[in-house]
């Protein structure tokens, strides 16, 4: 039984959870379901799976997978991370060359000072939790940080599991930042001091620009798919 495309009819009344090996699974009207690649969906906790369990029973009479960010997720950690978790935390460790809190802006002042009060703590968790240093320059012009703090933060990414990198992933690839995303996901900063990290600079433009529904739009988007990563990682460790 493959998680739904979009449009497909709803299939099952019953929706349930049941223990399977180290992990649980989800049942539909006690059937298994199985990812688009034909794996188990299990996942290592009960809470995680009692919440991808809300997420189908929430369903109406069509299936939307944009509802169902928790199931993508399970799903992308045991059909895309987990048969080469290695690689993929290769590909997450890369954003530490570019990390968006190490790229100022040289002016207004005013932005300047917002991105050090709010980018400034964050580093220094990082220089203290892992004992490096992250050069910052002001513009885009790309700068290259040492192999040093490029190899510790490809090591704490390495150190995490297939379910871990998929609910870690998210929080990177939207913020364009390691950092934000290990800090958050270690619980270093809440939810909120992170998300506001990740937009800093988009929701400046929106105060400069006014009202912008695209632009606000596409934030709300981006939010959404920070707080699915942020919730996955939560949830597994319950």
């Amino acid at each position: 039984m493959e998680t739904a495309a979009r449009g497909m009819k709803r299939f099952y009344k019953l929706v349930s959870v049941a223990p399977e090996g180290p992990g649980f699974a989800l049942r539909l009207d006690e059937r298994a379901v199985k990812t688009p690649a034909r794996a188990g969906l299990v996942v290592p906790s009960k809470a995680l799976a009692e919440a991808i369990a809300a997420e189908w029973d929430a369903q109406g009479d069509e299936i939307d997978p944009r509802t169902m960010p928790l199931t993508g997720l399970a799903n992308a950690a045991i059909d895309r991370v987990a048969p080469d978790p290695q690689a993929f935390a290769s590909r997450l460790a890369e954003y530490g060359e570019s990390d968006l809190l190490c790229y100022r802006a040289e002016t207004p002042d005013k932005l300047v000072a917002r991105q050090a009060g709010c980018w400034d703590p964050i580093l220094a968790w990082a220089r203290q939790r892992f004992d490096i240093e992250l050069a910052v320059v002001c513009g885009i012009m790309h700068r290259k940080q040492s192999e040093a703090a490029l190899k510790q933060l490809a090591r704490a990414v390495a150190a995490r599991g297939a379910f871990e990198l998929a609910g870690l992933s998210p929080l990177v690839t939207v913020s364009g930042s390691l950092i934000i995303a290990l800090a958050l996901a270690e619980g270093a900063i809440p939810f909120e001091d992170a998300w506001n990290a990740a937009s800093l600079d988009e929701q400046w433009q929106l105060e400069q620009w006014g009202d912008d529904a695209e632009g606000i739009a596409a934030l709300e988007t981006r939010r959404r798919d920070f707080e699915a990563g942020a919730r996955f990682l939560e949830l597994l460790t319950k």
